[in-house]
C-alpha cells in the first residue's frame, strides 16, 4: 500500500467515524436530556450524579477524567449540585489536595428516581437498535468500538463502564415493564472499583 493511499484510508476512515459519531451523539443527547428534564438537570449534573453513584463517591479528578470533561467543569457543576442538596463535598484526612464528593440521601434518592423513569420507548437509540437484535437475537455488541474507546481512555474507564452496568443490573429489577431498585439491595455490598 502506498503513503498516499495510507493516507486516504485514513481520512476516509476518520471522516466516516466523525459522521457517525455525530449523528448517534446527537440522538444520544436529545434523548438524555429528555430523560434528565423532568428533574431540571443537564447532561454533566446527571452524568456526576451516576459517576459518583457507581464509584461510591469520587474525586473530582475521577469524575472529570469518567465524564470526559475538564477538570473545572466537573468541580463547577458538582458545586450546583451540592447547593441543590445532591452531593457533599469533603477533603480526605490523608491526602488534603483533593476533593471528594458523594451523594447525600436526596442524592440516591435522585439516582434511583432516574433509573426508574427510564422508558424505552423514549430512547431513539434503543428504538435504532431493535431491528437489529430482532435479526440477530442480541444487540449490537460494538466491540470495535469498545477497542477503540479503550485505547483513548484506558482500562480504568471501561473498568467502570462495565462496572456500572453490573451496579444496575444488581440494583434494580424489572417489575410489570418498568424498573424498580430491588428491596433486597444492600448498596454496601458493591465494592469501589478504584483504589
Amino acid at each position: 500500500m502506498t503513503q498516499h493511499s495510507e493516507i486516504k484510508e485514513a481520512l476516509l476512515f476518520t471522516h466516516r467515524i466523525a459522521q457517525l459519531s455525530k449523528a448517534v451523539w446527537k440522538a444520544v443527547e436529545k434523548d438524555w436530556q429528555q430523560w434528565i428534564k423532568p428533574y431540571d438537570l443537564n447532561i454533566n449534573e446527571h452524568h456526576i450524579i451516576w459517576i459518583t453513584h457507581h464509584l461510591k463517591g469520587a474525586s473530582v479528578s475521577e469524575i472529570a477524567k469518567f465524564g470526559i470533561m475538564h477538570i473545572s467543569t466537573a468541580f463547577n457543576f458538582s458545586k450546583k449540585l451540592e447547593e441543590r442538596g445532591y452531593i457533599i463535598f469533603s477533603k480526605n484526612e490523608n491526602d488534603k489536595r483533593n476533593t471528594y464528593v458523594r451523594l447525600s440521601e436526596k442524592g440516591e434518592e435522585l439516582y434511583s428516581n432516574l433509573v426508574e423513569t427510564f422508558n424505552k420507548n423514549e430512547s431513539s437509540i434503543y428504538q435504532a437498535a431493535l431491528p437489529l437484535k430482532e435479526l440477530f437475537g442480541k444487540f449490537p455488541t460494538l466491540l470495535e468500538l469498545n477497542g477503540m474507546v479503550h485505547t483513548l481512555y484506558g482500562e480504568d474507564f471501561m473498568n467502570i463502564t462495565e462496572h456500572s452496568l453490573v451496579n444496575i443490573n444488581e440494583e434494580f429489577e424489572e417489575v410489570d415493564g418498568n424498573l424498580k431498585t430491588k428491596k433486597d439491595f444492600n448498596p454496601t455490598r458493591t465494592e469501589r472499583i478504584l483504589k
